[in-house]
């Protein structure tokens, strides 16, 4: 067992703390090596585990392994190796105290002023699907006690949690020693990192008692991390800034490929237009302002570029409202689609992938913000929206897969059954009406909306607003409403447009007087059962 090395001139009343013992105990190995030729250099003695001690030591490099530091081998399948006060009374000892100080000369244990660990992947094994009794093996305990009591005695310790610090490290190396503030900005980054791994287990531990109960969790820990500073939030005198959680995987994670910085508004509105257009499973763009979507559609039958033509449908929508948008496409941006918005101001545009062709069309426009979805993107299962003094949680509005069988069962409460276009044209309108701020009505033709009306305090202005945007095209079209009709002058302001089918949700007590108004224009109207208000 190695001896302490106890020079009080070393510790006491220092602000620079010398290295000369690390514990190195690593999953990501990234990194690893340079490091390790760097505190080799410098003559610093290198304490590992498993692993990591064989890839450094594989590399020429001095190690110990921390069963000579125990004097105990690992054991239970490697559970458990440095739970031991051979390495935590060297972790813990704060050595501005004589009496730590005499205590560890006593017991022969010598001090750490550097420990470098990362924890075991739990998030990564739980993105990959694997078994329960794997992820269970994947959380770490000697990893985070570790990096806690290093963190605690940041005075004495440096901890450093992630790759990115290892250059911050090897600078301090040659230039004496770790500082105080460097050691307190470790530590800071080591609790977040202990509290994010905390977070994701717990997580995993309360979905699957809701898969298994269906109850929401009792206890609900949100962990994020500080992404960008924005340069201010929804207005001037706010400031902003975004955050990533743990297992994100949404518009947070998307790798902005050229354009200004993104804006508070402008991340409010890309989410919103991906959520207007994945609802679509046919190539769809959504165009969306303040929020709300200013025209949704999906590829025209048999277009020769599918994406460029759901934009161009979209977009003729309302073409007022466009200008200075956000958009969303679910499939790739193609040349065609980049050249037909070359002449249109367009603040954001979000999508899984982009056409080389199309990003060099794109690179004249030097203020427009492209940005590419993760790979693993999704819509998130839950909903979270804070409110003061705490937050609320829901299930996210999803659609089911299969909403065409879903379709077969809503109720003919007028009229008759429509052909299978117009039928398609109502799941249309379904869906993007669900993407549309209450009091939501759309109007759709073609699979594409042909007005929309939006955030009004009553259904009647709505009707009115999706009439008026729509004009001369309301005539045939269909339209969907997100709640129902309490009165039948919404859907008479349809009616009176020429609408020739309506989508709600029915449940008014005066559902009668609006299924007779649709009776009397010869209108077919079906009841889902289901709203899908959006506030």
């Amino acid at each position: 067992m190695a001896g302490p090395r106890l020079d009080p001139s070393l510790y006491r009343d220092r602000d620079v703390v010398p290295i000369r013992r690390a514990l190195i105990s690593v999953s990501d190995k990234s990194g690893l090596l340079e490091l390790a030729a760097a505190l080799s250099a410098a003559g610093v003695e290198i304490v590992s585990t498993g692993s990591t001690a064989q890839t450094v030591r594989d590399a020429g490099y001095e190690v110990t392994d921390v069963a000579a530091v125990t004097g105990v081998a690992e054991m239970l399948d490697g559970r458990v190796k440095t739970l031991h006060p051979g390495v935590h009374a060297g972790l813990l000892a704060d050595l501005r105290l004589e009496s730590h100080e005499q205590q560890l000369a006593d017991l022969g244990i010598a001090p750490f002023e550097l420990v470098v660990v990362n924890l075991y992947p739990f998030v990564e094994t739980v993105a990959s699907g694997a078994a329960a009794g794997d992820i269970v093996e994947q959380i770490d305990i000697g990893g985070p006690a570790m990096v806690r009591a290093s963190a605690k005695n940041h005075a004495n310790v440096a901890i450093v949690v992630s790759p990115e610090s290892y250059s911050s490290i090897i600078e301090a190396v040659a230039a004496g020693g770790t500082n105080l503030v460097q050691r307190r900005e470790l530590a800071a980054r080591a609790f977040a990192h202990t509290a994010a791994y905390d977070t994701a287990v717990a997580t995993w531990f309360s979905e699957g008692t809701l898969a298994e109960t269906g109850d929401l969790p009792e206890h609900l820990t949100i962990k994020a991390e500080r992404l960008a500073t924005l340069r201010y939030g929804e207005n001037s005198h706010q400031r902003g800034a975004i955050y990533t959680h743990v297992g994100g995987h949404g518009i947070a994670q998307a790798t902005q490929l050229q354009g200004k910085e993104m804006s508070y508004n402008n991340y409010v509105d890309a989410d919103a237009a991906l959520r207007a257009a994945y609802d679509m499973v046919l190539p769809a763009v959504a165009i969306v302002k303040h929020a709300n979507p200013c025209g949704i559609a999906t590829t025209a039958p048999n277009a020769l570029d599918p994406i460029a033509s759901a934009h161009l449908r979209a977009h003729e929508c309302d073409p007022v409202s466009a200008y200075g948008g956000v958009i969303a496409a679910n499939g790739t941006v193609t040349l065609k689609m980049a050249e037909n918005l070359k002449d249109i101001f367009t603040e954001v545009i979000v999508a899984p992938d982009f056409e080389p062709a199309a990003l060099e069309v794109f690179k004249a426009k030097k203020n427009l913000r492209l940005l590419q979805l993760p790979k693993d993107w999704q819509q998130e299962r839950m909903d979270i929206r804070l409110v003061s003094g705490g937050l609320l949680l829901q299930d996210a509005d999803r659609f089911p897969d299969d909403i065409v069988s879903v379709a077969k069962n809503w109720e003919l409460v007028s009229g008759e059954r429509p052909n299978d276009e117009e039928m398609e044209n109502l799941i249309f309108a379904w869906k993007a009406c669900r993407a549309v701020k209450s009091n939501a009505i759309v109007l759709a033709k073609g699979n594409a909306t042909v007005g929309v009306g939006m955030g009004q305090v009553n259904r009647v202005d709505s009707c009115k607003l999706a009439v008026e945007r729509a004009g001369a095209r309301a005539a045939g079209s269909v339209a969907a409403s997100d709640a129902f009709f309490p009165f039948a002058d919404g859907p008479q302001v349809l009616l009176d447009a020429g609408v020739s089918a309506i989508v709600q949700p029915g449940g008014s007590v005066r559902d009668d007087e609006v299924i007779e108004a649709a009776r009397k224009a010869g209108v077919t109207m079906f009841f889902t059962g289901e709203r899908h208000f959006f506030h």
